[in-house]
């Protein structure tokens, strides 16, 4: 699992930082998550192929989290895209972003679909054979998701010593892998779980941001693997976070310690401040496991 930072602070582009979007890479598939002002160029500079960007997340509609994301779907006309592309964001994005297209007389030559969001509770939005997303409903100023990614590994890892020593074909791999038994040209019948291992572990990932704090996210993120988490403001500015509804530093861990998460990515900076390092300082008080993201920035988990 690999995730990519392309911008990470709050409110306004600069030319030093971005504001938010990330691609997050599992079981060979590449999701784009929000998309703020400068996003194709981001991917760029990470040397992204957008052609391997499929399915889009929306977290909400406030301009730092979607206002790149017409340019990169006019960007990809003009790369003569012909491949779908998918969209899942709130009510609203689709007429958003059509009416920007419909007046500029630049329709996409590919399908684009739109799947709106209006839903509270928890939903599935994506789901394939190796991975399946799920919004996650945040509280913050106007009707917000975050996204859940999880991985789906259904197929138990070959014995390979056992199944050779038993002289077991190998057009049989397949079946073993997804949890049959096996019957020998004697009779004998070889369960599974005899030359097979339990399958890899299935990783997390929780996207959240933007939202205030609100014990009631713990049940939507519980025991993730990774848990990417705002925290616009330092403590010393809580009455800040409470008037926008964004967190802290302090907030972001936690709320990882008390899901119990295993890693926690900090993001969603303000710029007020002189150094993000005094947002991991003030989260590891309360969390151990504590990343900082930043622009360009890469994690392998």
């Amino acid at each position: 699992m690999k995730l990519t930072i392309l911008g990470c602070y709050a409110a306004t582009p600069r030319t030093i930082t971005n504001p938010t979007a990330q691609v997050l890479e599992i079981k060979n598939r590449m999701f784009l998550i929000d998309c703020g002002e400068g996003t194709q160029v981001q991917l760029r500079k990470n040397k992204i192929k957008f052609s391997k960007i499929n399915h889009i997340f929306i977290s909400h509609l406030h301009g730092d989290h979607f206002f790149g994301l017409v340019g990169l779907i006019s960007t990809f006309m003009l790369l003569n895209r012909e491949s779908d592309l998918h969209v899942y964001g709130p009510k609203g994005i689709k007429e958003i972003i059509l009416l920007q297209l419909r007046y500029g007389n630049s329709f996409t030559g590919y399908n684009l679909f739109f799947h709106e969001l209006q839903s509270k509770e928890s939903v599935v939005l994506f789901e394939d054979e190796k991975v399946i997303v799920k919004n996650i409903p945040l509280n913050h100023r106007i009707y917000t998701n975050g996204f859940l990614f999880q991985e789906k590994n259904r197929e138990r890892k070959l014995n390979i010593d056992k199944i050779q020593n038993l002289e077991i074909d190998v057009v049989y791999y397949q079946k073993i892998k997804y949890g049959g038994d096996i019957t020998l040209a004697n009779g004998q019948v070889i369960p599974n779980s005899a030359i097979t291992f339990e399958p890899e572990h299935e990783k997390t990932y929780a996207f959240c941001s933007d939202t205030v704090y609100d014990e009631q996210l713990i049940p939507f993120i519980e025991g993730v693997d990774v848990l990417y988490h705002e925290s616009t403001f330092l403590e010393n500015e809580m009455h800040l976070a409470e008037k926008t509804k964004h967190s802290t530093a302090k907030q972001a861990a936690t709320m990882a310690l008390k899901a119990n998460v295993k890693q926690l990515v900090l993001g969603h900076y303000s710029t007020r401040y002189e150094s993000i390092a005094l947002f991991k300082e003030e989260a590891e008080s309360i969390f151990p496991h504590v990343l900082l993201a930043d622009d360009g920035k890469e994690f392998e988990f």
